[in-house]
């Protein structure tokens, strides 16, 4: 009996011992991580010089299109301590424009979003942050893409924590402001591996589908045309791009090259008359569905000079602008258009596992089945039944 006691005196002994170990470990890990974060000078990607502790930040607030989405690439969700309402599904008061819409981000850590309360409304209609509602979030650090360096400026004065603007562009995935983007987020939260394994992975996924097709003959190039591109609320079949960053990764022939359209624009119906003669391929982006169902069935003739709508050769790319642009979805839409302009390059690719791919290694989640699943997706990549899909 006495053995007993003195062996479960012991084992206390030995657990509360333990614990004091373990507890003036913690310590000793906190001490030394905030002795690591010393101030840095940085510089945001509207040219805004500011200090900062990279990796020191527990409260964490994104405001403005597309910063929350580049947060969640590199960020850790779990340190947000507000959320726009947009982003926030369980609110019933909110912009609800994109509801229909793919966002991975919102799919893959919307459950965390719920949880929060707001710092702003967000959405295409916001175009000032709301101060207010951000302080009372209590941030020690915002992450922005309001591209105005007196309005950043004087909201870091007003919260007295830094502001630090990210930036995008037309090229979405491809382009060089991404890229800094992501680096700069990776540098303030001290996920700099973190970052550089996904801009490598961007430009390995890019490299690979020039690759294959960097030999393709013009002789031996359809005409292909892109639609519904731009805005949410007013794409159409008229609204495309001569100069569709997608198209030069790929190396897809434009039809409406050359025509001097600047960025993203609308072609007269006259214009589109003139092209549908040597459209060979047509692709539309499944934004502009709910615009160009009406419009055929106000008036079903109007591709009826379209070679693409003639011959079936019309499909149907993800949408991939939803509050700014869907980064993992606009890299998976080069791999659907290079494979459907090329089938014999990329026979090995399975569109689902490729999407897969992409969202896991931008957001750590396989997505795929949930973004076909979402409305404005109609299923997924696709050949369009023209006849059936737009009666």
């Amino acid at each position: 009996m006495k053995t007993k006691k003195l062996l479960s005196l012991v084992l206390a002994l030995c657990t509360v011992f333990g614990l004091s170990a373990s507890a003036f470990a913690g310590n000793e890990l906190t001490e030394a991580k905030e002795i690591e974060a010393t101030e840095v000078m940085i510089t945001d990607m509207i040219g805004r010089e500011l200090s900062v502790k990279p990796g020191s930040y527990k409260n964490v607030v994104c405001i403005g299109a597309g910063a929350l989405r580049m947060y969640s690439y590199i960020g850790d969700v779990s340190l947000l301590c507000g959320v726009e309402d947009i982003d926030n599904t369980s609110l019933e008061k909110r912009p609800k424009m994109f509801d229909a819409a793919a966002r991975p981000y919102v799919l893959a850590f919307g459950e965390i979003f719920k949880t929060l309360p707001s710092c702003g409304v967000g959405g295409p209609n916001a175009q000032a942050a709301e101060a207010e509602k951000i302080f009372s979030c209590s941030p020690d650090i915002v992450i922005s893409e309001y591209e105005d360096t007196d309005k950043e400026n004087a909201l870091q004065e007003q919260l007295g924590v830094p502001v630090i603007t990210l930036k995008a562009s037309p090229s979405g995935v491809f382009c060089e402001e991404f890229m800094g983007s992501i680096r700069l987020l990776g540098k303030v939260f001290g996920e700099e591996e973190k970052a550089e394994t996904l801009i490598s992975f961007v430009e390995s996924e890019t490299a690979e589908i020039t690759k294959r097709t960097a030999e393709i003959a013009d002789a031996d190039k359809p005409s292909v045309y892109i639609c519904g591109l731009g805005s949410w609320g007013t794409a159409n079949h008229l609204m495309t791009s001569e100069n569709y960053s997608t198209f030069s990764v790929a190396n897809i022939k434009n039809v409406v090259s050359g025509l001097g359209i600047k960025g993203i624009g609308e072609i007269e119906a006259e214009k589109f008359i003139v092209f549908g003669a040597d459209m060979d391929i047509m692709f539309i982006d499944a934004a502009a569905i709910k615009n160009i169902q009406p419009l055929y069935a106000e008036d079903n003739t109007m591709f009826d000079t379209c070679k693409a709508w003639q011959n079936g050769e019309v499909y149907l790319q993800m949408a991939y602008n939803a509050y700014y642009t869907n980064y993992e979805i606009a890299l998976a839409n080069a791999w659907f258009l290079a494979k459907t302009v090329y089938p014999e390059s990329f026979d090995d690719i399975d569109m689902t596992d490729k999407l897969n791919e992409i969202t896991n290694t931008f957001l750590g989640k396989e997505l795929a089945s949930e973004i076909f699943a979402c409305g404005n997706s109609f299923g997924g990549y696709q050949k369009i039944d023209t006849a059936a899909f737009f009666s």
